[in-house]
């Protein structure tokens, strides 16, 4: 297989950013990040931009899909694969090898899996000749434009089933017109559970005392309220909490720390999903800069 992007996933505090930003230096590469927090300006410590990562040897890494939006503004996963066709087309057009790295399932299961990557009209004429249509006749429709329809679920609503077929169509429209398809080779970080606990613990202590909490006391201060916190996750939401004296400080650190953990589980667990849905994952037990390089150099032929 020929690939076009190299991923690299795996739960939080893994190490997956420094080691993406490392490689990407080494084979000539910039960075997407598949974030779905990283994406806002001014929240950098609560969401781990950790952006001096992207500096090495004196100089900048190229990344993507970082600070783009205010935090009153609205971001999604379609507005991600808008974002990240426009970012992947750029870097492959400057002949540059394209990096992705982040942790939110779902903006990387629609890279690497290929979902929505094509604009879909859901209120266009087609859409009103397919309702005219039985199940049956939909669900043959569907399975003939995507035959590896890992999503059965979408066979048994008449509404999934008509979306889904807007949305292979457009996707197929896509590929028809030159727009290339994402092919990726993916690495994913797994440290043994005890090792990534520890780090969780000691990444945290470290954000609260180098500024977290007065990140969120600025957002609020700008008009955020402690409702939109709760929307940009658990370090937010929590800290949120503590600022409204619903929680001591110690409260609030040893709940943020086990929500953590129980969200770097749930991680695994989707990247586990991906596998058995036929996405190819090598999976290293550490970030480790020359395991990775000798595993793209060995097995991707894009550097052969």
């Amino acid at each position: 297989m020929i690939y076009n992007l190299i991923t690299v996933l795996g739960p939080t505090a893994c190490g997956k950013t420094k080691l993406t930003a490392r490689l990407a230096d080494h084979f000539n590469g910039e960075v997407i990040s598949a974030d779905s927090r990283q994406v806002y300006k001014r929240m950098n410590i609560g969401t781990g931009k950790d952006l001096q990562e992207f500096f090495l040897n004196s100089r900048k890494i190229p990344y993507h899909l970082i600070d783009i939006v205010e935090p009153e503004e609205e971001f999604n996963l379609f507005l991600f694969t808008e974002h990240f066709s426009k970012a992947f087309h750029s870097i492959l057009e400057k002949q540059k090898t394209p990096f992705l790295t982040g942790g939110t399932g779902m903006y990387l299961s629609a890279v690497l899996q290929n979902y929505q990557l094509a604009k879909t009209d859901f209120h266009s004429k087609r859409k009103s000749d397919l309702e005219k249509f039985p199940a049956d006749t939909l669900a043959e429709l569907l399975l003939s434009l995507n035959p590896k329809l890992h999503n059965t679920t979408d066979l048994l609503d008449r509404e999934r089933l008509i979306k889904a077929i807007l949305v292979a169509e457009a996707s197929s429209n896509d590929e028809a017109n030159g727009h290339m398809k994402v092919s990726s080779f993916t690495i994913g970080i797994q440290p043994e559970r005890k090792i990534l606990k520890e780090r969780i613990s000691e990444r945290l202590k470290l954000r609260l005392q180098n500024g977290m909490i007065e990140e969120v006391e600025r957002l609020v201060t700008e008009g955020i309220s402690f409702e939109k916190l709760n929307f940009f996750g658990l370090e937010y939401r929590y800290i949120g909490l503590y600022l409204q004296k619903k929680l001591t400080y110690n409260d609030m650190f040893q709940k943020l720390r086990g929500a953590i953990n129980q969200f770097a589980k749930r991680q695994m667990t989707w990247f586990r999903k991906m596998e058995r849905e036929d996405v190819p994952i090598y999976w290293l037990p550490e970030a480790d800069f020359s395991e990775a390089k000798n595993l793209i150099e060995s097995k991707c032929p894009l550097f052969h």
